[in-house]
């Protein structure tokens, strides 16, 4: 029994600075996380100095519980918006999230990009197929008109719907994102959602020829398909 002591201690002063971790992150991103800790401390502390005035002594245990919630709620509340800020202005953020949803979600990522980071990601989950476009909207619509056809030939009637994320108008912010994916219909069925995964996946990671003309060094020399005809030479 004295051995597992410091490992419960070790495991309590590990949650306490996890929570001390968290606040610290939230505050540096949230502008009104520390006024609405403020406010749920004071309305915490007035509720206990009536409690003492009711119930006297007693009520400081009671008093001391309602501070601690005054701070564990507003963290609770805010810490999943902070992370919301924090993965928005990151490249990929719509990628990120979509992996860490719980249930059968099969993310590919990239599966076309540009230079300037506008990238496609592709879904495959109970809804069918899923395009999530992130960057310039003008640069996206051909990446995505140019994936809808490629896929198309592999998905047959399956489903499949394209967004992108963003804050312009007709796009879907990313801490509604995975609400959206979450609301769409389930067309597809488990055993459908495996099968399909397999073909995009065979289809998605053989390499694409870059469009425009081969560059010189890429060319083969001169004479060379004649030599794999069996040509003169």
């Amino acid at each position: 029994m004295a051995k597992e002591q410091p490992t419960a201690s070790r495991g309590f002063i590990g949650r306490i600075k996890d929570l001390g971790t968290v606040f610290v992150f939230v505050a540096k991103r949230d502008k009104i996380f520390l006024p609405l800790v403020a406010g749920s401390v004071l309305l915490a502390i007035a509720l206990g100095v009536l409690l003492f005035l009711a119930v006297g002594w007693l009520a400081i245990a009671m008093g001391v519980m309602l501070v601690v919630l005054g701070v564990l709620i507003p963290l609770s509340v805010r810490a999943m918006h902070a992370r919301y800020v924090e993965v928005e202005a990151n490249p990929g953020s719509a990628y990120s999230l979509v992996q860490d949803m719980r249930g059968d979600w099969r993310v590919t990522p990239a599966i076309a990009a540009t230079t300037n980071y506008d990238v496609v990601h592709l879904v495959v989950c109970r809804a069918g197929v899923v395009l999530i476009g992130e960057g310039s909207p003008g640069a996206l619509k051909g990446l995505i008109a140019g994936e809808r056809r490629r896929l198309a030939k592999v998905i047959g009637s399956t489903d499949m719907r394209d967004l992108m994320v963003g804050r312009d108008e007709g796009q879907v912010p990313v801490p509604k994102l995975r609400r959206t994916l979450i609301k769409m219909p389930r067309t597809v069925s488990g055993k459908e959602v495996n099968a399909l995964d397999k073909r995009l996946k065979a289809l998605t990671s053989r390499p694409q020829m870059p469009k425009g003309a081969i560059p010189k060094n890429m060319r083969p020399p001169k004479g060379a398909f004649k030599a794999m005809r069996g040509g003169p030479r």
